[in-house]
């Protein structure tokens, strides 16, 4: 037809500009119940549906996916095994890890994380509740979207570098206010190398803010999207000077999973973590992770700094969410505080980070080369609230120098 731009797949149906979705899972009322939620949704396409890891492995070559949505526990192959197949076949391809809310699901799905996986998203809990299900639908299709066209701009990128035809070495989805904070620019060399050091605005770019004068007294890091293992790597980077100051971490995580991150936390830092109990005391050398389903802020208690453990509204359709804790850090520690925000999808801990920054505080942030979403990242950098943009390799050298003293 003249002026159709779009082609489509004769197998699949799929358009050339949609997202490709194949779907793993053993259960065929899941299977069918996923792919008629994604064929409702603009831009996106189903590809393939299989019911075991063995047959998604032969086909993902094939089918070309943007994102696989991968059941863990199934026949012939599970999603464990077949993970690194996947990725090794298809390179490029986003896996979206669908589990349990049980311990073993949760262990399982940490473990995917650390082997590639993107995201990991928890099963409606079997109850009928149709919230439940409604929210597992929402938090699915927002995956979906915001990884599933990440890894198509990656992969355009990558094509256009092969075929010789890029045209500038700034890559073009960074926003301006942040082209001048460039690992390239900033270092003379690729992302992550050289040492840690602040980044210069460029001309016409947004100016970072300055650092706060005051030695921090807290470290309080959000995340979502790519957080575990991001937030792995910065405290095992700076684990030598943790121990000044409590640690403060939300990432977006159901119950039974959050408990677990404590863990895999504690061992990077070498230091004790657990999800924070209702009252206790906030006290430097501890993590305290934010219970899934709570929001987590500190308060003043006498003497004391503690934990209040809030059952409030979610904020950003997240519990617990990045803006409640960074607000309380905000008026707790003033000008003391030190926020890190780390990749994730959405704007949560935009807002807490600017509290942050108008108490006198210091907010660094991951850039966005080195997200695997930089929603989060970005709406701190678009508040004007950052004193520093890093790539993640260098985010744990800047807090050593932050929590010492030396950088400023």
């Amino acid at each position: 037809m003249p002026g159709l731009s779009v082609t489509r797949d004769l197998q699949t149906g799929a358009g050339s500009d949609d997202i490709r979705v194949m779907i793993v899972d053993d259960s065929a009322v899941i299977r069918g119940l996923t792919a008629r939620w994604i064929a409702e949704a603009a831009g996106v396409a189903v590809v393939a549906t299989h019911a075991n890891g063995r047959k998604a492995v032969e086909d993902v070559a094939i089918s070309k996916p943007d994102v696989v949505i991968l059941d863990i526990e199934m026949p012939e192959m599970d999603g464990l095994t077949a993970l690194p197949l996947l990725l090794e076949r298809h390179p490029g391809v986003v896996v979206i890890v669908s589990s349990t809310l049980s311990r073993r699901g949760a262990e399982i799905s940490l473990r995917a994380l650390s082997l590639g996986a993107a995201e990991c998203i928890a099963k409606p809990d079997g109850s009928g509740r149709i919230a439940s299900a409604a929210e597992y639908r929402r938090e699915l299709f927002d995956m979906v979207t915001h990884l599933g066209a990440r890894a198509r701009a990656r992969r355009a990128r990558e094509g256009a570098v092969a075929a010789g035809t890029r045209e500038q070495a700034v890559p073009a989805r960074l926003p301006p206010e942040a082209r001048g904070h460039l690992p390239e620019q900033a270092t003379g060399g690729r992302a992550g190398s050289g040492p840690p050091v602040r980044r210069q605005a460029a001309e016409g770019a947004r100016a970072l803010r300055p650092y706060s004068s005051v030695p921090p007294r807290v470290l309080a890091l959000g995340s979502s999207t790519g957080g575990p293992q991001a937030l792995v790597q910065v405290l095992a980077s700076c684990r030598e000077v943790l121990a000044r100051v409590p640690v403060l971490v939300v990432q977006h995580m159901p119950p039974t999973f959050t408990a677990l991150l404590a863990e895999q936390l504690g061992r990077a830092a070498g230091l004790p973590a657990a999800e924070a109990k209702e009252g206790e005391a906030v006290v430097a050398g501890r993590i305290y992770v934010a219970p899934g389903g709570l929001h987590m802020l500190v308060a003043c208690k006498e003497d004391a700094i503690v934990a209040h453990l809030s059952d409030t509204p979610p904020e950003h359709f997240c519990k617990p969410a990045v803006d409640p804790l960074f607000r309380s850090v905000a008026q707790v520690f003033g000008p003391a505080a030190l926020g890190v925000v780390l990749t994730g999808m959405g704007s949560d801990g935009g807002l807490g980070a600017a509290a942050i920054a108008a108490n006198g505080g210091s907010v660094v942030i991951q850039d966005e080369e080195t997200s695997v979403v930089w929603g989060m990242p970005g709406a701190v950098a678009a508040a004007g609230a950052c004193a520093g943009i890093f790539p993640l390799p260098q985010i744990g050298g800047q807090l050593r120098e932050l929590l010492r003293g030396s950088a400023r």
